[in-house]
């Protein structure tokens, strides 16, 4: 086994919102994709290739945005502190600020617009 992880899905209730709000604090595209029975599906960028852990955003019956729970850590980049100064201004609130874990790096913890809480970690 490469990873723990293979595949996440964050819920949503408002689609087009939830990709704005994760495309704007990651800087990245999210790929809308026809799922059925989905109202919205968007896929976060990642890299096929090489065995990467992926994702997407999900509005469909039964995915209910929660704080808890499961907490899933994304991908912030070199320095989170670029996503995170962004999470206010799109509409998440931060409930973490960026926390020093010494030697495993920094993590945050925000809530997105949907009502899920939701963590960032990088190295700087």
């Amino acid at each position: 086994m490469t990873n723990a992880i293979n595949w996440f899905e964050i819920p949503v209730k408002n689609y087009e919102r939830a990709k704005k709000f994760y495309s704007t604090i990651l800087d990245s595209v999210i790929t809308d994709y026809e799922m059925p029975q989905c109202e919205g599906y968007g896929v976060f960028s990642y890299n096929t290739e090489s065995n990467c852990v992926g994702g997407a955003i999900i509005k469909a019956e039964g995915y209910i945005p929660s704080t808890e729970g499961s907490l899933l850590y994304l991908n912030g980049s070199d320095d989170l502190s670029v996503a995170l100064e962004k999470v206010e201004p799109a509409g998440g609130k931060i409930i973490l600020p960026k926390t020093d874990i010494a030697e495993n790096g920094f993590i945050a913890h925000f809530l997105d617009t949907e009502g899920n809480k939701i963590a960032l970690h990088s190295m700087e």
